[in-house]
């Protein structure tokens, strides 16, 4: 990622451990869930690696194509299950920017290009703007969640790994940080 080495790294913790919770939601009895989490840690863990400073390290030039084509298979995975359920259409668009990033990275490592005219070029401003209003609405939408409990007393309860406010705070630390990568382009 080209920018400052102390929030890449930040970063890369952010999406590391994203990407941990994720494989651990893997383990739900809820097949949906199973799914979605899937997917998400791979985003959570590709992001940290494309998050690391390339100050510290700079990948091979094989790496960038590699990332795209990895992120270009999540994408047609969520292109095939969005005709399904509409949450993979924001998987889809998260993995679509995560291949436009690794292309953007691929073709201009460690330092910025002038693009023409100024200001920011429009892939990256509408990607911008849709995760910007992705995290507001995560945001809004976290706040008011109550009513789930570790343990009800009676018998039922719901693990760490399947609590939604958990899924729904992933996601959005996800947002924040895929804000914070489209920034740095």
């Amino acid at each position: 990622m080209h920018g400052p080495a102390s929030p890449g790294w930040l970063l890369v913790a952010l999406c590391a451990a994203t990407g941990a919770y994720c494989l651990l939601r893997m383990r739900s009895p809820v097949e949906e869930q199973r799914r979605a989490a899937g997917g998400e840690a791979l985003m959570g863990f590709g992001m940290a690696a494309m998050a690391v400073p390339a100050a510290v390290f700079a990948p091979p030039s094989w790496a960038w194509p590699g990332y795209a084509a990895v992120f270009g298979a999540a994408a047609l995975r969520a292109l095939w299950t969005a005709r399904r359920s509409p949450h993979h259409v924001h998987h889809l668009l998260g993995t679509a920017a995560m291949v436009y990033m690794a292309l953007v990275m691929g073709s201009s490592p460690g330092h910025h290009h002038e693009h023409e005219g100024s200001g920011v070029p429009l892939v990256t401003g509408v990607l911008l703007l849709y995760f910007v209003g992705y995290v507001l609405l995560s945001g809004i939408r976290l706040v008011p969640v109550t009513g789930v409990t570790v343990a009800d007393g009676g018998g039922g309860s719901v693990g760490w790994g399947d609590r939604p406010e958990l899924a729904r705070a992933c996601r959005l630390s996800m947002g924040i940080a895929m804000v914070a990568m489209l920034l740095t382009l």
